[in-house]
């Protein structure tokens, strides 16, 4: 073989991966993860052909299989792989793109309802078997004065709307007793393989099935008892997955919250008063087990929808002003949530959104805009234009930024102002953004040297809790990625956060440390892959 045409293809490929986010850290390596990196490597190339391959044994539900393949269908034997034993292991950093509402296991999430009396449910036609997977579970507290004495959903003497107590309604569920009442109300709160991929297998009808789960699940979440409860379970399950610190958004639209009394009266102050409590508790629940390092804290992205009229918005922008003032170490950022295809863009909220610019300044504060932006198909339509004017705003982070990659100088204005994208694989997946994750943008976007910030979105209702699962598919789904590349999406999630620069750096050095160890522990552990 012609060596110098060898030379010059390497020079070449050196030249192409130059502008990747990784490119130093490959450079920079140590010894030991050099070794670690090429253990992931050979571990990944041997699951390719026993777990992905074609002689593979066959995966349920699935014709095609293949790395980085539809999430929900390859979720359990994502979880026998060694792969995802590696993965789980890792430090994640941060979590920047987490929607409040979709943080906790729906089966928690329903545990947690069962322990209130005020939890009522009810539905809007008489169960039958033929109608139970269609029709969907309503829940609510009630005031006391309202609790009700009927006991079941299924009985024939049930009016539709009628409210039932939720222990009584799980207790007589007449399709299979209370497990099958749970199966119904988690089939509720989650999207299944079939809807995703079959029935609603555009972005549109998925859409939709994803709204109804947010409907279901608030009716519990809202109640600010389960609320205080949800926050510890977030809290804790993301530590477990090595997730160190978190900004939520939380949808702040509602005014108030459902109150122990069953009233809606629990205004945002209470929400973060109660969201500061669990930060400390869990804090101080984990240094009591010598785990204090592991959770740097959380902050809050202020969120409300892109339905509200510019005099509603303009409602929302002072109460984020005046939170910030009260809990300036709370709230971190501003953003407009929701479907961007058919939604208002932010092109529409200018002027509300530029005089919150000039009050910020009129009082002192500081509040990033974190945009939702290009969470689209489209090319040139108003959800993909939101990109420009998240841009022209200011915007610290792009969340999704899906259609990015058609925009060669918003790409370079990225990589110039370091303004990182929140990207979430398995959400933009499951709600048909892209087929699988070999087709997915995300190494465009490293490989124009763009940084990332690797996010779950909503993982209640897609079954990604923690970050595990979605490093796991982008690490499957490309022979360039590896370990370290992982190493450093982990890294600029703290990087790119809204960390002061004092906790920043702290966050940062105990990152390494953790690092070290995961280092040490797949050495120790896979050592055997070397002397293949």
């Amino acid at each position: 073989m012609d060596d110098e045409y060898i030379r010059e293809r390497k020079r070449l490929i050196a030249e192409d991966r130059s502008l990747r986010v990784d490119a130093l850290a490959l450079a920079q390596a140590t010894d030991a993860e050099k070794r670690a990196e090429e253990i992931v490597r050979r571990v990944r190339a041997e699951e390719n052909d026993t777990v992905w391959g074609p002689d593979a044994p066959p995966i349920p539900g699935s014709m095609h299989v293949f790395p980085g393949m539809g999430f929900l269908t390859a979720r359990d034997t994502i979880l026998k792989t060694k792969l995802f034993e590696v993965v789980s292991k890792m430090p994640k950093g941060a979590l920047l793109h987490a929607h409040l509402d979709a943080m906790v296991d729906a089966r928690v999430l329903l545990r947690s309802a069962l322990k209130y009396p005020a939890m009522h449910v009810r539905t809007a036609e008489k169960l039958t078997l033929a109608n139970l997977r269609a029709t969907l579970p309503e829940f609510r507290p009630l005031p006391e004065n309202e609790w009700t004495s009927f006991e079941s959903l299924v009985d024939d003497a049930y009016e539709p709307g009628t409210w039932v107590p939720l222990t009584s309604a799980r207790e007589t569920f007449g399709f299979g007793g209370p497990d099958a009442f749970d199966d119904w109300v988690v089939a509720a709160l989650t999207i299944n393989p079939s809807e995703s991929y079959v029935t609603h297998n555009t972005v549109d009808k998925i859409w939709k099935t994803f709204g109804t789960t947010f409907a279901v699940g608030r009716g519990m979440s809202r109640y600010f008892p389960i609320y205080e409860d949800y926050l510890r379970e977030f809290f804790r399950s993301s530590i477990e997955g090595g997730i160190s610190y978190i900004e939520s958004r939380m949808p702040l639209w509602y005014r108030y919250m459902i109150g122990p009394d069953g009233q809606e009266n629990i205004p945002h102050r209470e929400w973060m008063l109660a969201y500061d409590r669990a930060i400390k508790e869990v804090k101080e629940e984990f240094a009591q087990q010598g785990r204090g390092d592991e959770f740097l804290g959380s902050k809050v992205i202020y969120c409300t929808l892109r339905i509200a009229t510019c005099e509603e918005l303009d409602w929302y922008l002072e109460d984020c002003i005046a939170l910030k003032q009260e809990f300036p170490h709370l709230i971190c950022g501003f953003d407009l949530v929701g479907h961007e295809d058919p939604l208002k863009p932010l092109i529409y909220y200018i002027d509300p959104l530029k005089r919150f610019v000039q009050r910020q300044k009129e009082v002192g504060v500081h509040i990033p805009f974190i945009f939702h932006a290009g969470e689209t198909l489209g090319d040139g339509t108003p959800a993909d234009m939101n990109l420009y004017d998240a841009i022209l705003l200011g915007t610290k982070r792009i969340g999704h930024g899906f259609s990015l990659v058609k925009h060669p100088r918003i790409m370079e204005i990225c990589r110039e102002r370091e303004i990182a994208v929140e990207v979430c694989p398995i959400s933009n997946e499951i709600l048909r953004y892209t087929g699988s994750m070999p087709m997915h943008p995300l190494p465009i976007l490293m490989n124009q040297g763009v940084h990332v910030a690797l996010s779950s979105d909503d993982p209640a209702m897609f079954g990604n809790l923690g970050l595990s699962f979605d490093f796991f598919q982008v690490l499957v789904a490309s022979e360039v990625t590896g370990l370290i590349t992982l190493r450093e999406i982990s890294r600029d999630s703290l990087t790119y956060s809204c960390l002061d620069l004092e906790d920043k750096a702290r966050a940062l050095a105990l990152h390494g440390q953790r690092w070290s160890k995961l280092i040490e522990w797949i050495i120790s552990k896979f050592s055997g892959h070397l002397k293949a």
